[in-house]
């Protein structure tokens, strides 16, 4: 799976502290993800969200990487820094949206890892992205994004298309494909849910809508 897998998260250490720079390297490589799912006046705003994020976490980071080794770092620093202002603010709100980016991402990959399909259309993925949507986005999403996204679906490509899209063109069997897609998720959903907890713990979460 080139996209996914040519630029590899490190695992997650023991004490679950994620080390901002190579997070950001590795993540900085998933964007181009969105365009494997055609429909673009939908994911290209996700696409461009995901990019914009990872761009402000790179920004607060290179102010100080000593300050801000650790992504734990960037959200104890920001929360004294920021006081009432924070988590709505800054790198810790940058990072709470891109998580939940990532979440739809690993969330549609599981779904059609897991074999999860409507029997009378199997090679379509509308199952598994609506599955994505509903678990990581649409619950901060109002009225009028929900509906643009579950309208989305039904321009999807073939699961074949999308695999394909993913191996860059090139001509993959299935199975090696789901294997490489499970390489992937086994490495990064570690993290992801290190980094969900992490929000939680500090009470950093927010449910708005955007």
């Amino acid at each position: 799976m080139a996209l996914l897998l040519e630029h590899e998260f490190k695992p997650l250490p023991a004490d679950k502290q994620i080390e901002t720079l190579p997070f950001l390297e590795a993540v900085a490589h998933l964007p181009p993800f969105f365009d494997c799912l055609g429909t673009p006046i939908v994911y290209s705003p996700v696409k461009a969200d995901l990019t914009g994020n990872i761009k402000k976490i790179r920004a607060v980071y290179d102010s100080n990487p000593a300050k801000f080794k650790t992504l734990q770092n960037i959200l104890e620093v920001e929360k004294e820094l920021h006081g009432s202002a924070w988590p709505k603010t800054g790198a810790t709100l940058a990072l709470m949206w891109l998580k939940r980016g990532l979440k739809f991402i690993l969330v549609l990959l599981q779904s059609i890892s897991d074999g999860e399909r409507d029997e009378e259309h199997p090679n379509l993925i509308r199952v598994n992205a609506l599955k994505a949507y509903e678990i990581a986005l649409k619950k901060y999403h109002g009225w009028m994004l929900q509906k643009l996204f579950t309208g989305s679906v039904y321009a999807l490509p073939y699961k074949s298309d999308l695999l394909k899209a993913l191996e860059k063109g090139k001509e993959v069997k299935e199975e090696e494909s789901i294997e490489k897609i499970h390489q992937f998720l086994t490495r990064v959903t570690p993290i992801l849910d290190a980094i969900y907890e992490m929000y939680t713990k500090m009470n950093a979460e927010l449910n708005y809508k955007a």
